[in-house]
């Protein structure tokens, strides 16, 4: 099959987001489909305000109509809503070409705390702009609920899943800091909670890899902290398996990639039990959990020391990136309202096989 996918986020952009759909597009093209990926580098750009690392394409519509109409794709994904997502989602409505979409990030949730304006405005535009979506991929229970309850549909359930093969337990591994080593991983930024997670009392050493527009004052704020920057992703196998508990403080997440890196790595998390942990961490809070949640983020740091590493690992295994990958597939619908190609109809044939 012949998929268009359309996204904002991509390299050098250093996100969830970006790690999906880079992961995403590989496991298609190893199963045979073919990908025609249009992301912002062909365009001219500006960076987003308040993320100016962040480039956005500008003015993109006419370009991504060549593109899409070039491309000629049995399916076309929007991952995004943003420029290129937008002008693919008006060019599908003037061809009358059905398309799918994705929500990955709650951006309502983010404008509600950077700017200060009711949620209940931002799902309403964002509602709008998937109301033709012939399906609005949800990667997790929570964030399908809270969506359903602003009226989005049709929504479909599609996880995320790992990289097991990099994220593995490293033996030995060490940050040279005292113990307990508490970690977190991800953009220092407004939506992100973080200093949920700087202000506690633990013992041991806090360790943060990231940057965002909060970096300055929170390195001001919290000296003590270890401020570590971004490293290349293949570095990171070694910093979550060197932590003893990684701690993520976010309420505002669609799934929380970074959870599912660390267990891998053999690291519990220590998170609340909101959206996104609920999912990823501990659904049934038993003995098959990655860490624990608990209202008090110092308790549930403190208690993940106590979660064995095996655990972790195990809970991550649950998410592996080819079952991700054909459930992907399954909620692609054709483009053209036609039968799918000889191509797609021989790819059904053989997912059918193997499954």
């Amino acid at each position: 099959m012949k998929i268009a996918l359309v996204t904002d986020a991509w390299a050098p952009q250093v996100n969830g987001v970006v790690t999906t759909l880079v992961e995403l597009r590989q496991g298609l093209i190893a199963m045979g489909h073919e990908v025609v990926l249009i992301e912002p580098s062909g365009f001219k750009r500006f960076p987003c305000p308040g993320y100016r690392e962040i480039e956005l394409a500008w003015r993109p519509g006419r370009k991504v109509r060549e593109l899409l109409d070039a491309a000629q794709a049995d399916a076309v994904h929007i991952a995004t809503e943003g420029p290129l997502g937008a002008a693919a989602r008006s060019h599908c409505l003037r061809r009358g070409w059905a398309f799918t979409t994705a929500f990955h990030t709650r951006f309502p949730d983010i404008l509600a705390k950077a700017l200060h304006v009711p949620e209940s405005w931002g799902y309403a535009w964002f509602r709008r702009f998937h109301a033709k979506s012939s399906g609005i991929m949800v990667p997790s229970a929570g964030m399908f609920d809270i969506l359903k309850g602003h009226g989005f549909a049709p929504l479909k359930q599609w996880s995320h899943g790992v990289d097991l093969s990099l994220f593995k337990p490293e033996e030995g591994a060490d940050l040279g800091l005292p113990r307990p080593v508490f970690l977190y991983v991800g953009r220092v930024s407004y939506e992100k909670n973080l200093e949920a997670f700087l202000k506690l009392d633990l013992p041991g050493s806090k360790v943060v890899y990231g940057v965002g527009p909060l970096e300055q004052r929170l390195k001001r704020d919290y000296p003590q902290v270890q401020w570590r920057g971004v490293v290349p992703r293949t570095e990171l196998v070694h910093i979550y398996s060197a932590a003893d508990v990684f701690v993520f403080p976010s309420c505002s997440e669609t799934f929380g990639l970074v959870m599912l890196e660390a267990m891998a790595c053999g690291t519990p998390v220590a998170a609340y039990p909101v959206p996104g942990p609920l999912d990823v961490v501990a659904p049934q809070h038993n003995a098959d959990d990655g860490g624990v949640l608990h209202e008090d983020l110092r308790t549930a740091a403190l208690q993940a020391l106590e979660i064995p590493r095996g655990a972790a690992r195990h809970r991550a295994l649950q998410f592996d990136w080819g079952e991700v990958c054909r459930q992907f597939v399954d909620h692609l619908v054709p483009a053209c309202h036609t039968e799918l190609t000889s191509v797609t109809k021989q790819t059904q044939k053989l997912h059918k096989l193997v499954s």
